[in-house]
């Protein structure tokens, strides 16, 4: 069974920089699909960026691009998302999730996910 456990989390002031973690259990992490989700409150799960192919294929929603960075360290497990310029729209919980198989496109349907992480941006 593959674990996900996401930190990093915590309060910041717009303009403000976060980075989150994920570790993820399992042998062969360096082959998985990752990326991170997000859910504002009364609003539905979004998608916020994805590393399919071992960093060789990210892709990132419209509203962070430029601004958050998705990447991963084999070595430990662990994928990362960093977020910079962040602002008051950018306040959610953030999830992270897996997938063993790399060709997976509906990130949506990722078979692993983490518990949550919370972010929030003051004004």
């Amino acid at each position: 069974q593959v674990q996900l456990d996401e930190s990093g989390g915590g309060l910041v002031q717009a303009g403000g920089s976060l980075r989150l973690s994920c570790a993820v259990s399992g042998r062969t992490f360096s082959s998985y699909a990752v990326g991170w989700f997000r859910q504002a409150p009364g609003k539905e799960r979004e998608f916020v960026a994805v590393d399919n192919w071992n960093g060789g294929n990210t892709n990132y929603a419209d509203s962070v691009k430029g601004r958050f960075t998705i990447s991963r360290d084999n070595a430990k497990n662990t994928v990362y998302l960093q977020m910079n310029s962040l602002n008051p729209e950018d306040t959610a919980v953030y999830y992270c999730n897996a997938e063993p198989n790399p060709y997976y496109s509906d990130y949506a349907d990722y078979d692993y996910w983490g518990q949550g992480t919370q972010v929030t941006v003051s004004s």
